[in-house]
């Protein structure tokens, strides 16, 4: 039995990375209490300059305002102990999409936390069932995927694992559309709904380019404008990472056979570390 949504106040966030610092943002947002862990201090700081610089162009286009914005960051407490999680309502785990690494942390969690907490995971390819194997209380364990950047997406994938109790799903929608966010259901299947039809998008539009189909900028704009989607496939795997992209196309490969075989100049892209928005340089250049 997990908590119902009036009783979170506070929540826990595992990663300050990209999509920790995000969904730490749309918490404290949404008026929760948060505590964002990281492994060390420098990323710790990092998660929060992303937060400030996301909060700033909230502020920029008249979202909210400077006081919005220092009650927003104030609600943020950072820490490189797990232990502080202890007081958490909610916890959602956004670290490296690796296996052992996140069943590691549930196993470490269940330690920590009570057992009225729910324990989401924002994998986007990985097995919840697998994740959530790793501690006594699986029934706890959901997929609480955001999509990114998430202070501006409004989706959230809800994944129900093979253990996944009804009132931890009800949970999981509710906290999520108390964010702001909509939400979908998929079963615990590779790729869940969205990473299982967006590779096989991005991978071809990189195929499309590497064999001379058009420019990146026409392929880019020739979906846009006639899939009505707001980036084309080689500006959203530079905004994703295309390391990511790389590692869940490779995860898919692996599950569900070459329909996701990744594309070969994806993979060169990774190998010389032009990794996309992050990096400064991947089909694209970015300051």
């Amino acid at each position: 039995m997990v908590r119902t949504l009036d009783e979170v106040e506070r929540v826990g966030v595992v990663g300050a990375g990209t999509m920790g610092s995000g969904i730490a943002q749309v918490a404290a947002q949404a008026g929760y209490d948060v505590t964002m862990r990281d492994i060390e201090q420098d990323f710790v700081d990092s998660g929060f300059e992303t937060i400030e610089d996301s909060l700033d162009r909230f502020v920029a286009r008249d979202s909210i305002d400077d006081e919005e914005k220092a009650g927003i960051l104030d609600r943020i407490e950072g820490t490189t102990a797990l232990a502080d999680l202890a007081d958490c309502d909610v916890v959602v785990e956004a670290a490296l999409e690796e296996m052992d690494v996140k069943q590691d942390i549930f196993a470490d969690l269940e330690a920590i936390v009570d057992e009225e907490c729910l324990l989401a995971t924002n994998t986007s390819t990985l097995s919840i069932t697998t994740i959530a194997s790793a501690i006594d209380s699986e029934s706890r364990v959901v997929g609480l995927h955001f999509m990114n950047p998430v202070p501006v997406m409004e989706g959230v994938e809800i994944v129900e694992g093979e253990k996944s109790s009804a009132d931890a799903l009800e949970l999981a929608h509710a906290f999520a559309a108390d964010l702001g966010k909509t939400t979908w259901e998929s079963d615990d299947k590779p790729g869940f709904v969205a990473n299982r039809i967006l590779m096989p998008w991005i991978n071809e539009g990189i195929r499309a380019f590497d064999e001379g189909v058009a420019t990146k900028e026409d392929i880019d704009t020739g979906m846009e404008l006639g899939t009505n989607v707001p980036m084309g496939p080689l500006t959203l795997a530079d905004h994703i990472g295309l390391d990511i992209c790389l590692h869940a196309s490779e995860t898919l490969h692996e599950e569900l056979g070459d329909r996701y075989k990744p594309a070969y100049l994806l993979k060169r892209k990774v190998a010389a570390g032009d990794l996309g928005k992050k990096t400064g340089e991947g089909f694209y250049e970015y300051d």
